[in-house]
């Protein structure tokens, strides 16, 4: 799933899809990556949009989120830092 429509995919769709053996993709919201991507242009908390304070779950939606907006994870990882 790409382009525009991929963006309102919901993060926790995903996540439970590709990785199934996680248990703790029952809590990660039901936001969709387009939030994500707002909450990192404007410099807002990551983890409250994702809902589980938890790094590994953040670097698999911050490389799904560079995916579907065609750029490196370093450019959205970058992003994060800024706000930190």
């Amino acid at each position: 799933m790409k382009g525009e429509f991929a963006m309102f995919e919901s993060m926790r769709t995903y996540y439970e899809v590709w990785y199934p053996e996680d248990p703790l993709g029952v809590f990660i919201s039901d936001n969709c990556f387009m939030d994500l991507f707002e909450a990192l242009d404007s410099y807002k908390d990551v983890y409250d949009v994702i809902g589980v304070a938890e790094s590994v779950i953040r670097e698999r939606l911050f490389k799904r989120l560079a995916e579907l907006l065609c750029v490196s994870y370093d450019d959205i990882y970058e992003q994060w830092l800024k706000a930190a």
